[in-house]
């Protein structure tokens, strides 16, 4: 994981239609794409806003040492299966599940982070009705996306993943969501205003 710049500056347009700068500042918060996120969930939680969680990777342990007698140290474990997407829960009585992607790349995010069966959990996500999405962070550009699942599903079934999703396709077809605050990563709100209340959940 990548930490975030000391200063990240957005222009915002309020209510008024004035132009405003907002600066947000992480230098003495070291926070990385996932602990936004984890952070986040945390003040949903805590506010009573929704309940997500980080899904935990099904993991066998095989073998396991014991140095001494009051610390166990695991050598060996492999995973079960595959996992599906990183978090799931309930917001305003819909089920959320999605996956977050990171990279250093300013022109795109390489398909190959994302799996086929990924594609296929999120794809049946949505026949169910729930709200799925991927965060997608560019880590160089300092800029966040939220990207309906149907979007990134469409451009998988180009030729299953074998190449790049262009920033431009994201741009038009996500949400980016200004980082910085309480939450940390406000991405419900792009969920509320965006996705709720849709069958597709496109722009």
């Amino acid at each position: 994981m990548v930490n975030y710049p000391h200063q990240v500056s957005r222009k915002r347009i309020d209510t008024s239609g004035k132009s405003e700068s907002r600066q947000v500042n992480f230098a003495n918060r070291g926070m990385t794409f996932e602990t936004a996120i984890n952070d986040s969930n945390q003040y949903y939680l805590a506010h009573g806003k929704a309940v997500i969680h980080k899904k935990p990777t099904p993991v066998q342990i095989v073998k396991v040492d014991y140095p001494k007698r009051s610390r166990a140290k695991i050598v060996e474990a492999y995973f079960r299966h595959a996992s599906t997407t990183d978090y799931s829960g309930v917001f305003k009585g819909y089920y959320i599940d999605f996956e977050a992607k990171e990279t250093r790349q300013k022109t795109a995010m390489p398909m190959k982070n994302f799996h086929a069966h990924q594609i296929e959990h999120m794809e049946q996500v949505l026949q169910q009705r729930g709200i799925a999405f991927v965060l997608l962070h560019f880590s160089t550009l300092k800029e966040t996306y939220l990207l309906p699942a149907q979007a990134l599903i469409d451009f998988y079934q180009i030729d299953q993943g074998g190449k790049s999703m262009p920033i431009d396709y994201i741009r038009q077809k996500g949400f980016e969501i200004i980082m910085g605050g309480f939450p940390s990563l406000p991405y419900l709100d792009v969920v509320e205003k965006k996705l709720l209340g849709g069958d597709n959940f496109e722009k």
